[in-house]
């Protein structure tokens, strides 16, 4: 796939997430991700940030690791039962799904706002996901 086949404008960011967390949305885990600001609804490369729970993850892989879509972002009302057990109480959370792992880690730089990625890291990414129609 080419950078030509993908769609033209601001169709996609990239969203970093501390490991072992993203590991676990890539499994279907954790279908939460909780933001301190609400986010747009729309697809996002998955990249594993800088930032890792070190207890839980020795070797960190700075990549881009999948592609998933933002079906919502909401807050839970104080007081009520929160969404997931993976949502933090007062944080946004961005709903998750369509989620797909990447074969191979495209190693990339990201950031902790949302970024737009470079159209080679696109073409790298979807390169691995031929099938992949936004």
């Amino acid at each position: 796939m080419s950078t030509a086949t993908l769609p033209e404008g601001d169709w996609i960011r990239g969203i970093s997430i501390r490991q072992p967390y993203t590991a676990c949305i890539l499994t279907g885990a954790k279908t939460i991700e909780n933001r301190p600001a609400r986010w747009r609804t729309g697809w996002v490369l998955l990249h594993t940030s800088k930032t890792i729970d070190r207890p839980a993850l020795h070797l960190p892989l700075i990549a881009v690791v999948g592609v998933a879509r933002i079906t919502d972002c909401h807050q839970d009302i104080e007081g009520a039962p929160l969404c997931s057990e993976w949502a933090h109480p007062g944080a946004w959370h961005l709903v998750l799904q369509d989620v797909q792992e990447l074969p191979l880690p495209v190693p990339a730089r990201g950031q902790v706002v949302p970024w737009k990625p470079k159209p080679d890291l696109l073409e790298r990414v979807f390169h691995q996901l031929p099938g992949l129609r936004p």
